[in-house]
């Protein structure tokens, strides 16, 4: 049975603004009238002259804790396909410093003080009390999300919560980390057999470079869009066998040159292909 909107409703009424996610933790896409945030969404949908929009289609900014909103009709069907809760950090007044890996935790016992973690897949979210600027790769395995993101909800935690210490301050105030150089293709080409759509090499040169676009340009979620970037270029071209290996490596090189891994990369093409049954 999924417990999911029953969760989601309490945590509502408990004043954390949430929001459902897919299984593989993103958000549910856009809608067509809110494509790309067209519509300026805002976490209040119900505020005169911003988005009316009544389905959960703006990522961090779709978060609330309307128990009417939560429960509505509208989002029934997200809900039940949802898998996950995610929580808007800067709305609960909190900041997340998501630790990626063992080597990161480390880290953050020797930097930081302690307060409220979580665990997570494969590593730890320390929450602290306060908002700061959502950034990611501020040091290698440590992103920040609290203002503009989305986190996922994995329980309320263990330890005292602590004020947003000063060396976290600081890490929002640098640049980023500096990006990995970028690793040469890890993955095969499908090896198509289906029937090809293109209607000349253009177009599939078009989409390669739309898609390159896309990646760049992500402003928040790095790691959800390129999820959806891959899972859109193996949709559109990853049936027929015109997607060779070169064009991969143009959209793991884009996706490494804004913050991800060469793992994060791997896994979230083979997660695309696994979504396809390709």
């Amino acid at each position: 049975m999924n417990n999911v909107p029953t969760t989601a409703l309490g945590l509502a009424e408990q004043g954390l603004p949430v929001l459902p996610l897919r299984a593989d933790k993103r958000p549910f896409g856009n809608c067509r009238t809110c494509d790309d945030l067209a519509c300026g969404g805002r976490p209040n949908m119900r505020v005169p002259g911003l988005c009316a929009c009544p389905w959960p289609c703006h990522g961090w900014a779709a978060a609330t804790t309307d128990p009417a909103v939560v429960g509505s009709p509208q989002w029934a069907a997200a809900w039940r396909r949802a898998r996950a809760i995610g929580y808007h950090p800067g709305g609960a007044g909190v900041s997340v410093v998501d630790l990626d890996n063992a080597d990161a935790v480390d880290w953050a016992r020797s930097a930081l003080p302690p307060t409220t973690t979580v665990a997570t897949t494969r590593g730890e979210h320390w929450i602290y009390r306060g908002t700061v600027r959502s950034v990611n790769g501020v040091r290698e395995g440590v992103d920040i999300k609290s203002t503009m993101s989305y986190a996922r909800w994995l329980g309320p935690g263990t330890g005292t919560m602590a004020d947003v210490p000063s060396a976290v301050h600081e890490l929002v105030k640098q640049k980023p980390a500096a990006r990995p150089t970028p690793r040469p293709v890890a993955v095969s080409a499908p090896a198509g057999g289906g029937k090809c759509p293109h209607r000349s090499p253009v177009y599939l040169e078009r989409g390669i470079a739309m898609a390159e676009q896309r990646i760049s340009t992500a402003t928040s979620g790095v790691h959800a869009a390129v999820y959806r970037t891959f899972l859109a270029v193996l949709s559109a071209h990853g049936r027929c066998g015109c997607l060779t290996e070169a064009h991969i490596g143009r959209l793991f090189t884009a996706a490494q040159t804004k913050g991800e891994s060469a793992r994060h990369c791997t896994d979230a093409w083979a997660n695309a292909s696994a979504a396809l049954g390709m």
